[in-house]
């Protein structure tokens, strides 16, 4: 069985032997720290865009992506592309945020990266033409299933590719123009804007981690 994986390999090396998957990054210095890794040594890793997939169509039985699909520009793209690469019958499984619910923390969503809401992932697996399309909500134990406070929430897309060849969805030439120069204003605002979202995020599980050791078991957090 061959898998791509795109930010998820080892999870997929303890399912599968380690010179059938191939780990797929943008950046050089995450494959490098993949290159360092005892567990992965065996696997095929490759610089590639998850949105122009260096493999041929019908090629990888099951393919994985986890924590990447909010850095893509455009994730319908991308997930055109999984369908394209996967033979008939093939697996796609997509884990990522979900867009909150709660305003402050849809405000700084916003401002740091893509947060998908559950039914545009849906929607994008239908479009690429994938069947027995699912989605599970995924959260750490102490989330109690309330999403008032906008914490992250993630989920997990799987689909099943229905029909051989390409996808059904076509889609003209990639947009992004990444030869543009950056404005260094943009960027530093951005920058600054982007550790103000990262700390929210990182304070607010704190503190709801924190509730759910004092609040009784059964009751709202």
């Amino acid at each position: 069985m061959s898998v791509v994986g795109l930010d998820s390999p080892r999870w997929a090396v303890k399912h599968v032997y380690p010179k059938n998957v191939t780990i797929l990054d943008q950046s050089p210095h995450q494959l490098a720290k993949a290159r360092q890794k005892e567990e992965l040594k065996e696997c095929t890793i490759i610089e590639g865009d998850a949105e122009e997939l260096p493999f041929p169509t019908d090629s990888v039985d099951r393919y994985i992506s986890a924590g990447s699909i909010e850095y893509w520009p455009d994730p319908q793209r991308g997930i055109r592309e999984a369908y394209r690469v996967l033979k008939l019958g093939g697996l796609a499984c997509v884990i990522g945020p979900v867009y909150s619910t709660f305003w402050l923390s849809r405000f700084f969503a916003d401002m740091w990266m893509l947060f998908p809401k559950e039914e545009e992932y849906i929607e994008w697996f239908k479009k690429a033409g994938f069947k027995d399309v699912k989605l599970k909500r995924i959260g750490p134990k102490w989330y109690r299933g309330v999403r008032r406070h906008g914490l992250i929430m993630g989920c997990s897309v799987t689909g099943v590719k229905r029909e051989s060849g390409d996808s059904p969805l076509q889609l003209g030439p990639k947009a992004e123009d990444v030869k543009k120069p950056v404005n260094p204003f943009s960027f530093l605002i951005r920058f600054i804007l982007g550790t103000i979202a990262a700390t929210y995020y990182v304070l607010v599980p704190i503190y709801m981690w924190i509730k759910d050791q004092i609040v009784p078991k059964g009751q709202p957090i």
